[in-house]
């Protein structure tokens, strides 16, 4: 963590320092340029110039290009001051206008001296850009020469003359490597020059030996053994990190076997070549098994990393490993003696048999490796494509990835087959063997996504959700951006091609008349983020330290905290546009359309931030009031700048429009103080003495701890109904969010002294009828029913509060 922050500073620091830099550089020699330049340019329009010339030419224009890049910041702090003497002389007279003629004179001089400061930038900016023009010229040339190459057709390997030819120079290699090898033997294996190196090469071979054998069974078993001894959060990111030992271990074999058979100087230049290419055909061979032991293990040691068949599971693993051996071969192969394909031609620089394999011969081998890739992969690519998630969750993308992946698979196999058939088997080579690489790729992607997710389940130590976080996530894809550049270079793309694609890419892109590059994304996000932080300091220390020592309420805190936040992050903004060099003049034009979008579409949400930035400083409503607004009531738990958002007393989160609240009626129940008044109605049956109530019903109110003494509660005897007689007590409680328990309180103390002191409640009689078939018959006329006698014992109901 200290080493990447380390790196952001130091690569911010070069960033804003490099105009500074580049003052002090000297100026480059526009002569030798010149020259360098015409010469380039003939070269590279002769379709006879040899690949090596135009590469080294290409080289030497790239540093030229360097050179004229850090030139164009010549005399920055130079320009930025005449440029302010100028701006402070006030704008140039218009067309038939004059000003004063000391000014005049002054404003020509300045302009004059800007002039000349700017004349070495002018000239840096254009030889850039035509040493940029030959470096895209030279690539255009290499380029058609590497596509003319990989389209170039070999004789076809299903001739029966070129497998005779196959199997000719198959004993020429033979016998070239045997004799070669007894002459070696013969001219140094006697004792005295075999004997200063016998120890080396001794040691060497038993160490190797060892970790190419038990050393590499122990390590496979070792994850095992490993999880087992671990915590449940812990043991899919340890067993990962040891099961890396399973590539480590068998490499440091193969380089002590390297060591020790080239100690013994009995190998020469037939079979050197094969040596060397040994580490590289290792990388391959164990880096498979090890894919293919993390993505289809036969026991899952903490989860599937992908959901599959246990048959196909098996099968994935040995047809992975099967594919790394031939792949393993195809790269000793064409390192060693086959004729290197126009994909990789000028990247080997290792040693070659002596013997000019011919072309024939070549497409023969090349179609036996790459026939038995196809096949595997074929085979491959039907287990792949039917993989299928087990639920929509986090993982469900990589399945649908993989599983393309399969479908193209059986696509490419039997087009690699049909292409090196057909004698291009540059063209096989390419759909096959970078076929291959780009599966690897995207199961190793696999593997380190889940690995990422482990590591954070590791350090929160099994929380829930730790592996399905957004940190993860956002880790996780910029694992897949940087993987881009892997890819491409799998795919053909030279590092040259690659160092273009960085400069076009630090150049940025223009938008709106303002050049976007790398360093001033970076600069603004670099000094946003610390804006941001200083912001957020100062509201906690304000939030916490300095405003609960002053008299403000809760509610004036809270809009004093938010204020200095939009002040902060508007403050922060603006200097980080600054600081990443960006002219707000330069998006006049947008502004100006962005307006009239706020004009129609975006009202709501700018009427919406005007109110809350009302809300914030008149202060009707506050943090922790209780109001009713647009039908709901509750507790006001947060303003921010489009919304309020009130808690009811359900405790559900209601989000209220800031606009609602300064344009619709709303009743903030607590905003001068906590008092208010409850309204508590009684009803009692006929009979009873309306002054006894009146006296009992005031005792009871009065003996409320809530309820003020000024002003005092009342009783009120509000009417005569059919039913009762009805009563009201009024009264002011010192905290209205306490109403309800004080009314109920009172309603038990009522119902408790009416039954003591003999007070009867009204009640309503209601008189309940058998089914129609009881009813008494209608007199023969047809008159209505003769209503039967009432039950004896009627059901009665106490009345609701629309019956008091």
């Amino acid at each position: 963590m200290i080493r990447a922050f380390l790196a952001v500073v130091l690569t911010v620091l070069s960033l804003a320092l490099s105009p500074v830099l580049a003052q002090d550089m000297a100026s480059p020699d526009y002569g030798r340029w010149e020259q360098a330049a015409t010469q380039a340019e003939q070269l590279a329009g002769s379709g006879e110039t040899a690949t090596a010339q135009l590469e080294a030419i290409r080289a030497d224009i790239v540093e030229w290009r360097r050179q004229f890049d850090a030139a164009q910041g010549v005399n920055g702090d130079r320009i930025a001051t005449l440029e302010s003497q100028i701006a402070a002389l006030g704008p140039a007279p218009a067309e038939g206008e004059t000003e004063a003629e000391d000014i005049a004179a002054r404003r020509a001089d300045l302009q004059r001296q800007l002039s000349e400061s700017l004349a070495p930038r002018l000239t840096a900016v254009e030889a850039f850009s035509r040493a940029d023009a030959i470096i895209r010229q030279i690539d255009t040339a290499l380029g058609a020469r590497a596509a003319s190459q990989m389209a170039q057709q070999s004789p076809s390997p299903l001739l029966p003359g070129n497998w005779i030819l196959a199997l000719s120079e198959t004993r020429q290699l033979v016998d070239g490597i045997l004799s070669n090898t007894r002459q070696r033997i013969s001219e140094r294996a006697t004792w005295p020059e075999l004997r200063p190196r016998l120890p080396y090469v001794l040691g060497y071979l038993a160490a190797a030996i060892l970790l190419l054998t038990l050393g590499r069974r122990w390590v496979e078993n070792l994850p095992s053994r490993i999880s087992a001894r671990t915590s449940d959060y812990s043991r899919a990111a340890v067993t990962f990190v040891v099961s890396l030992l399973q590539i480590a271990l068998p490499m440091a074999g193969i380089f002590l076997l390297v060591n020790a058979l080239t100690a013994t100087e009995i190998f020469g230049p037939w079979t050197r070549p094969f040596l060397e290419a040994l580490p590289g055909a290792g990388v391959i061979l164990f880096g498979g098994a090890w894919l293919a032991r993390q993505l289809f293990p036969r026991q899952s040691i903490a989860y599937d990393t992908l959901n599959m068949r246990p048959e196909d599971r098996q099968n994935a693993r040995w047809l992975t490993d099967a594919l790394a051996a031939v792949f393993a071969v195809h790269y000793v192969a064409s390192q060693a003696f086959l004729p290197l394909s126009g994909l990789v031609e000028g990247s080997s620089r290792l040693r070659r048999i002596p013997l000019d394999f011919a072309e024939g011969a070549a497409s023969v081998y090349n179609l036996v490796l790459i026939a038995l890739a196809a096949a595997l992969l074929f085979k491959l690519g039907n287990i792949l494509r039917r993989l299928k998630p087990a639920d929509r969750g986090s993982t469900a993308y990589r399945h649908r990835v993989l599983a393309f992946a399969g479908m193209l698979t059986r696509i490419v196999s039997i087009l690699a087959v049909a292409l090196t058939a057909a004698g291009f088997v540059n063209l096989g080579n390419l759909a096959t063997w970078p076929w291959l690489q780009t599966l690897g790729m995207l199961g190793l992607l696999v593997l380190l996504q889940d690995f990422i997710a482990d590591v954070f389940n590791l350090l929160k130590r099994g929380q829930e959700g730790a592996r399905e976080g957004l940190a993860p996530l956002l880790i996780g894809f910029a694992l897949i951006v940087l993987s881009v550049p892997v890819f491409l270079l799998i795919w053909g793309v030279s590092v040259n091609e690659l160092a273009e694609y960085w400069v076009s890419f630090r150049q940025g892109v223009t938008l709106g008349g303002v050049r976007l590059s790398p360093g001033a994304v970076l600069m603004f996000i670099v000094v946003f983020a610390i804006g941001y932080s200083i912001t957020r300091g100062i509201q906690g220390a304000m939030r916490t330290s300095v405003l609960p020592k002053t008299r403000l309420d809760a509610g004036g805190q809270n809009a004093v905290v938010s204020g200095i936040g939009y002040v902060g992050i508007v403050l922060a903004a603006m200097l980080a546009i600054s600081s990443a060099g960006i002219d707000l003049s330069s998006f006049a034009i947008v502004a100006g359309a962005l307006s009239v979008g706020i004009g129609f579409g975006l009202q709501n949400i700018v009427s919406n931030f005007v109110s809350g930035i009302i809300l914030l400083i008149e202060r009707p409503v506050s943090v922790g009031d209780w109001i009713s607004a647009g039908g709901q009531q509750g507790i006001v738990k947060r303003i921010s700048v489009r919304s309020t958002q009130v808690e009811t007393f359900d405790k559900q989160q209601v989000i209220v429009p800031n606009t609602d609240l300064i344009s619709q009626p709303v009743t903030n129940w607590t905003r001068q103080s906590k008092t208010g008044r409850i309204i508590i109605p009684i009803g009692v049956s006929y009979g009873a003495d309306t002054r006894k109530v009146a006296r009992i019903l005031t005792e009871i109110i009065e003996d409320q701890p809530l309820v003020t003494i000024d002003p005092a509660p009342a009783v009120l005897f509000r009417g005569i109904t059919v039913d009762a007689l009805n009563f009201e007590i009024r009264a002011v409680i010192s905290d209205v969010g306490s109403g309800l328990s004080v009314t109920s309180e009172v309603y038990h103390q009522i119902v408790e002294r009416f039954i003591r002191e003999g007070i009867g409640m009204p009640f309503t009689t209601r008189d309940i009828w058998k089914d129609g078939k009881d009813l008494p018959p209608a007199d023969i006329q047809g008159g209505d029913p003769v209503p039967p006698p009432p039950v004896q014992n009627p059901q009665r109901e106490l009345p609701d509060d629309g019956d008091r």
